[in-house]
């Protein structure tokens, strides 16, 4: 059983009004754990960077200034995200911003079924609570101390050992396949289809004269029980 766990940085909210994705940091679960294998990321956005989002992840148009264009590194991306199950907080901003790019790049977009989304299963867990990475890392005690600006890598780490603290930690994993987990993270009930059997005729369970006799010789032998009219 194969997933990604991912995250990403962007020049603002909406690739539609032209902000570009300038960071992805992903992680590979195997079995539920990590693999070890990790595709992280830079991407020269083409335009400015906002202070705004600046001041959320620290990276600079002049740190940007010499890494690649998404193009560079597309087949690669989509080579390492296979066709796991990609699991993200706010999956639908995240896969927004990598469509776009991918879009913009002449590759095929990634199908939403894949996608599977932390904060709607934090919703369903914990209703009215807070939602954030920071909260819900707090919530399931992982530690975060060494999280001073969001990063991509970083926060798909934490983001992996969140997920698997919310879908029931790593023994919910065993024995099933990537379908039936990705059923499972997205909180829908699984029921195995029934095995096909032959059809048997039910057997007689009447009782025979005999049996009929001891049951009776029984019975007799009781101390006045509670079943029989009193005489």
């Amino acid at each position: 059983m194969r997933e990604i766990i991912f995250d990403t940085e962007t020049t603002g909210l909406d690739p539609r009004s032209g902000h570009r994705l300038v960071e992805i940091g992903c992680i590979e679960l195997v079995d539920r754990r990590e693999s070890g294998r990790t595709f992280h990321a830079y991407f020269h956005p083409e335009r400015d960077m906002p202070p705004e989002a600046e001041a959320v992840h620290g990276l600079s148009i002049q740190f940007l200034s010499d890494k690649p264009l998404f193009a560079a590194r597309a087949d690669e991306l989509l080579e390492f995200l296979g066709d796991a199950p990609m699991i993200a907080h706010n999956a639908v901003f995240d896969f927004g911003f990598i469509n776009a790019e991918l879009e913009r790049a002449g590759r095929p977009a990634l199908d939403l079924a894949r996608m599977c989304c932390t904060v709607q299963m934090a919703r369903k867990l914990h209703p009215g609570a807070k939602h954030s990475l920071d909260a819900l890392c707090t919530r399931y005690g992982i530690d975060r101390s060494h999280r001073i600006k969001h990063g991509a890598l970083l926060d798909a780490e934490l983001l992996a050992h969140l997920y698997i603290e919310m879908t029931g930690g790593r023994q919910i994993g065993l024995g099933l396949g990537a379908a039936e987990s990705a059923a499972m993270a997205a909180g829908l009930s699984i029921r195995p289809a029934a095995p096909s059997r032959p059809f048997r005729e039910p057997r007689a369970h009447a009782a025979t004269a005999a049996e009929l006799a001891r049951h009776a010789e029984f019975v007799a032998a009781l101390n006045q029980p509670l079943w029989h009219d009193s005489p």
